[in-house]
């Protein structure tokens, strides 16, 4: 179960020996990168390859029909349905509502517009197989689509479950939010075959989207050889921190440890207190909510590997290491959450209080649940519909301007030695 750290009086430094998960410091790098060459030269079969060897389904043709994604709509019992309809509705105005045209920029007869332009065509990857995530397939392609992109391309791994293709609940969810095109590939060779386009499946200009370490890996790899864009962030496996004392009701604490590392391999909690009868009840909790759990295998395994009990002297040390951890989703379960949060520097998602689990962002809330993790929300945050997005910017200028700023022009492009630059000003009357 959660292994303990006494942190109470630590020597200065504790920041930097802080457990991480075993991934985190080993990612698969080589094997991906051999998916990737594999895929990269063998196009389709490379796919097929591994579609069977990680998947157990060998796909002839790759992509979903439409009609498939209509059909599994059509099929959606009533209540799930109207679930995905508020989720998406909720999505959709959330993402909508920062996006007022901002003013250009004036001063002096520079004028600085700033128009932001959507990428033609995105990839998503959804996970599938134990736990297929269709929640995920709105969180990715609602925003996109209001982001503007024109082609919406969706992959998720098929499954025999599923009679080799896609989920239909995935299948459902993507016909809701007007994905273009559904492929029944997963995994590093899913963001290969997007990366670099194969027979069947058009390369994209951004990738984006959850996954395991594989895909999460594949995506850093084929962004540093300039294929796509991937979003900043690291939406790799599930974590949370849950901040607690002993006004914190016990069952919420321990059943809010467990939604994420159920999610599979690699997730991770952590429980950090600073009243240690409340660590010992929400521990005992934990234990009994895992035996009792549907996925108690992969729950049990995850707390063994990757979560933590830490005991902190108080609210401010609560606060230093949750920021040193730098979880995916932050929940502030104390007696005075809000206090807490201007404390708070790094957090994909922050929940105050009992009433908000971090399951209420997973699924209905508005803002995207792919969030950064192992870390990465020290500089990165939720995926977005500027993510979607490139900056432009339109730069006029008059005379009276060009006079002005001529001299700053010349006096650094002559600094820098490039004389054509500081010429390009003064040719401008000369003509």
């Amino acid at each position: 179960m959660l292994r303990r750290l006494d942190l109470r009086g630590a020597p200065d430094g504790w920041r930097d020996t802080i457990p991480r998960p075993r991934a985190a410091d080993n990612p698969p790098v080589d094997a991906v990168r051999a998916i990737l060459a594999d895929v990269k030269a063998r196009g389709d079969d490379a796919v097929r390859d591994c579609s069977e060897r990680f998947d157990g389904v060998r796909p002839d043709e790759l992509r979903v029909p439409a009609a498939d994604l209509c059909a599994a709509l059509e099929g959606l019992a009533k209540p799930l349905r109207d679930a995905l309809e508020e989720a998406a509705a909720n999505i959709e105005a959330f993402h909508r509502h920062p996006l007022a045209d901002e003013p250009p920029f004036v001063r002096d007869g520079l004028i600085v517009a700033a128009r932001h332009q959507p990428v033609d065509r995105a990839g998503l990857c959804v996970p599938g197989g134990e736990a297929p995530l269709i929640s995920s397939v709105l969180m990715t392609a609602v925003p996109a689509k209001v982001a503007g992109v024109t082609e919406v391309v969706l992959c998720s791994p098929p499954s025999a479950a599923s009679g080799g293709t896609v989920h239909p609940g995935i299948l459902a969810a993507a016909a809701l939010a007007g994905v273009d095109e559904v492929y029944r590939i997963g995994g590093a060779h899913a963001v290969a075959a997007m990366a670099y386009g194969t027979a069947s499946v058009r390369a994209v200009d951004v990738i984006a989207g959850p996954g395991g370490m594989f895909t999460s890996v594949a995506k850093r790899e084929v962004a540093a050889e300039g294929r796509v864009g991937v979003p900043g962030s690291f939406p790799g496996p599930s974590e949370v921190v849950v901040v607690a004392d002993g006004t914190t009701p016990v069952e919420a604490a321990a059943i809010d440890l467990i939604v994420q590392v159920e999610h599979g391999p690699d997730s991770v909690a952590w429980l950090i207190t600073w009243d240690e009868p409340a660590a010992a009840a929400i521990e005992a909790a934990v234990a009994r909510l895992a035996a009792e759990s549907p996925r108690r295998a992969v729950i049990e395994a995850n707390l063994a590997a990757n979560s933590w009990t830490a005991l902190v002297e108080g609210p401010e040390q609560a606060m230093e290491l949750a920021n040193a951890v730098a979880p995916e989703h932050l929940e502030l379960m104390a007696a005075d959450p809000a206090a807490m949060v201007p404390l708070v520097r790094h957090a994909g998602a922050v929940f105050l209080g009992p009433w908000a689990p971090a399951s209420v962002g997973d699924y209905v809330a508005g803002p995207s649940h792919v969030l950064p993790t192992y870390g990465s929300a020290r500089f990165s945050g939720a995926l977005g519909v500027a993510d979607f997005r490139k900056t432009v910017h339109v730069i006029s200028v008059d005379e009276a301007g060009l006079a002005r700023l001529g001299p700053s022009v010349v006096a650094l492009a002559e600094a820098e030695g490039l004389a054509a630059h500081a010429r390009s000003v003064g040719a401008r009357w000369a003509s």
